[in-house]
């Protein structure tokens, strides 16, 4: 499996996000203290989706993220190049139109979706920027592009007992609850090597989307970068 410090092998990613589909999504619960699903309310208010609306949900996993899009009545496209996921997610929530699907190079026309969103896997993709062009070729003029990723605490202080929960407790805890527990060292170190909450801004602007801002969520643990389609 690659480390987050070597260049991502896609097809390594993949396997480690396979290997941990089954209880992905109760790990998820459990490291983040129950605060990742409150941190996916945030993405889908920040969105707004509205009836009608094509909206594609990328690194979607089991569909977690996209079931509230389609319950607000828009047509929700959830993709993930993890065909474990969408294998765990497809038996969960059938109704999902799961696709597969590599973010460097998405299985969609230019011009699809009103909406692009992408919750905590933005920083698995081997090329960053690129990936970002690809969300702005298949969103139409106008369109939102919302990034929820972790990032770097705004108190000083804080962040130092952050980093150590990332490389101390987070793989301790998931050595308990998860199936691979060696891919949460993986996700720590990936989360301590991403860029802060300017620096991701600046690589988003790059791609050639509008302005960017962000929000702040849980003191700056997680980001929400969000930005409109020129």
């Amino acid at each position: 499996m690659s480390r987050a410090s070597l260049d991502k092998k896609p097809q390594d990613v993949a396997r480690m996000f396979d290997e941990v589909a089954k209880r992905y999504d109760l790990t998820n619960d459990i490291l983040s203290l129950g605060q990742d699903r409150r941190w996916r309310g945030k993405v889908v208010d920040m969105v707004a989706p509205t009836p009608g609306e094509r909206i594609l949900d990328l690194a979607a996993g089991t569909g977690t993220s996209s079931e509230p899009f389609a319950k607000a009545g828009a047509t929700v496209v959830p993709c993930d190049f993890s065909q474990g996921m969408l294998d765990v997610g497809k038996a969960e929530r059938p109704s999902l139109a799961f696709t597969a699907g590599d973010g460097m190079k998405l299985p969609f026309g230019d011009e699809s979706f009103d909406a692009v969103t992408i919750s905590f896997g933005l920083r698995n993709f081997v090329d960053t920027a690129a990936g970002l062009r690809e969300m702005l070729r298949v969103t139409k003029p106008g369109g939102r592009l919302v990034v929820c990723e972790f990032s770097q605490p705004t108190w000083a202080p804080f962040r130092t007992v952050y980093s150590n929960y990332l490389m101390k407790a987070l793989p301790a805890v998931a050595t308990k609850v998860s199936s691979d527990p060696e891919s949460y060292v993986y996700l720590a170190e990936s989360i301590q090597d991403w860029p802060d909450q300017r620096a991701l801004a600046r690589i988003i602007a790059d791609a050639g989307w509008g302005r960017v801002d962000w929000t702040n969520l849980s003191g700056g643990i997680v980001a929400l970068h969000h930005s409109v389609k020129p």
